[in-house]
Formats: C-alpha cells, structure tokens, sequence
C-alpha cells in the first residue's frame, strides 16, 4: 500500500520522498505545485492540488495505509497578524482531512508539529515532552489544536498517529530566500553579498537540525508498535545567533556585515528541546554536527548561483 506525503514536494516533503524511495516504499505525493528546487522522481505518483480540495484528497487517499501531513499555510512571525485566517487554512481543512482519511480507513497519521513554538516560554531547559504548552504565537496554538484533534480521533475512530514536535530544519532544498530557515537564508544572503539581518541583539538561542536528520525521524515513528505518540526531535544543543554566525565564519572561511534590528515579542528567548525519548523509543539520534550541515547547505546553495 502506498504512503501517501501531503506537501511532498516541501522542503521537508522532497527529502522524506527520497528517502522512502531509497527504503523501497511505494510512495504518493499530494502538493499545491512543483518545487523549482527538486527533480521529480519517476518511482514517485505525484497529484497536484489544493489541500481544501476534498474531492481530489478522497483520490489521493485511495488505498492508503500511512498518511504524513506536512502542509501549513502559515509561519511563526506572522501569525498572528491574521489568526482568523490561521484557524480557517489549517485547523478547519486538517478537520476536513481527518474526516476523510476515517472514511478511506488509513491506518496512522504522521504529524510534523513546532518543537520551537507548541511550548511557548521554556520554565526549564532543555524542553519534555511534558512540558507546559502555552505558545504566542498562532502558528503554535494551531499546530497544538491539530496535535489535541489527531487525539480525539484516535479515541473517536482508532485513527493512529505519531506528533513530532520538530526543532528547526534546515539544509539543500530549503527555500534561500524564504521567511524560514536562518542557517540557509543567513548564507544565501553571505553568497548574494547581502547583508545578514538579525532581530534583537543575537542572543536568542535555538535547536538546529539538519533534514537528513529530520526524515530519519519521520522514517522512524512508521513502526507500528509504538505506543507513545508525541516526540521532540532536535539536536538537543542550544546555539546562539551570534555563535550560529561565528560558525558559518569558519566553515565559509569568509566574513560578512551583519545588521542587527529591533527584536520581536513572537521570538522566544530560548528554545533547546529534550530528546530523550527519541533516542530511547525510536532509536533516533541526530548523526549531522552543525559545521557538516552549514558545509553541505552552502556547497548547495553555490550550486543555484
């Protein structure tokens, strides 16, 4: 039966194709439209559409044993300029979606939730599973609303689920000049010979992770066995803006103008997530040290110039 990976053809999506592909599943992808930055693969059945559009999603669901929802339409910063429309383009049509993949009786949903975002701010660090949630941003409370309703679904209809709640991604194929991204973004501005724009004095601290890591993960949570249901997935190490930049200095060899600007009240001060389950139920543990992930991101993104 094939998998089935909603927004396959992301950032997070194209990576997680190729790597089942390499693990021999039979693999459908569901996405608004092609992405400039892959090769479509020939293995691979690709359907083009809306994520509102139920008539198509019933096709793309047919026979379908697992399901990884990667889709949303919104990001952290502004989210909150326009929540109303957050609820409407991922709440309501992730319902819409549940409510079909319950008549097409897939068996497990896979969830890419916001390990930087769902806990809001941290009371201890590094950050449980366990921990409080209480985001401030919408793009958190949504993400945390879908988490709550892949429950109730799993209680109403026996629909199994796995929630990662996932650090920040990044590496090749991430869009370089996207709002997401900071590592990918900060050197695609280096190689344009733009200045890097940092919000606040440089301090705030974040959980990379580099998306080889990232699918492995994903790859992971298929196992049927599993009985928890919500895992942080990150590298478990804090790195500041400012030490994020003294390593892309070293791995490029190179220096850049940095222009730092008022920060924002979205932005969390510190975000490192525990990864203690992970490695104890999934076996996971991320492989890619963060000088290896800036190189390979920075020998791609020399690759479109």
């Amino acid at each position: 039966m094939p998998v089935l990976i909603i927004g396959g053809n992301g950032f997070i999506g194209s990576h997680l194709t190729n790597f089942l592909v390499a693990k021999e599943q039979s693999i459908r992808v569901y996405n608004r439209s092609h992405n400039p930055y892959i090769k479509p693969l020939d293995e691979v059945e690709y359907i083009y559409g809306d994520f509102n559009d139920q008539d198509l999603l019933k096709i793309a669901l047919k026979n379908v044993d697992i399901v990884y929802q990667l889709v949303s339409h919104t990001i952290p910063s502004t989210s909150n300029e326009n929540p109303i429309g957050d609820v409407n383009s991922n709440v309501i049509n992730t319902l819409k979606f549940l409510e079909i993949c319950v008549e097409a009786s897939v068996r497990k949903i896979i969830f890419p939730s916001s390990g930087g975002t769902v806990y809001g701010l941290p009371q201890q660090l590094p950050i449980i599973e366990t921990h409080p949630t209480e985001p401030i941003c919408s793009y958190g409370i949504t993400k945390l609303t879908i988490e709550k309703y892949l429950y109730l679904y799993n209680y109403l209809h026996g629909l199994d689920y796995s929630i990662l709640r996932i650090a920040n991604p990044y590496g090749p194929g991430q869009n370089p000049t996207g709002k997401l991204g900071a590592i990918t973004v900060f050197l695609n501005r280096i190689l344009k010979h733009l200045p890097i724009q940092i919000w606040g004095n440089g301090e705030i601290i974040r959980d990379y992770l580099y998306i080889l890591d990232v699918v492995q993960a994903l790859y992971n949570v298929q196992n049927p066995n599993l009985t928890e249901k919500i895992f942080n997935i990150g590298s478990g190490q804090g790195v500041s803006l400012n030490d994020l930049l003294d390593k892309i200095r070293k791995v490029i060899e190179n220096d850049f103008k940095v222009e730092y600007i008022e920060g924002r009240k979205v932005d969390i001060p510190i975000n490192v997530l525990d990864i203690t389950k992970a490695n104890t139920v999934l076996q996971w543990r991320p492989s890619v040290q963060l000088e290896t992930g800036i190189q390979e991101t920075w020998q791609w993104l020399k690759t479109l110039s």
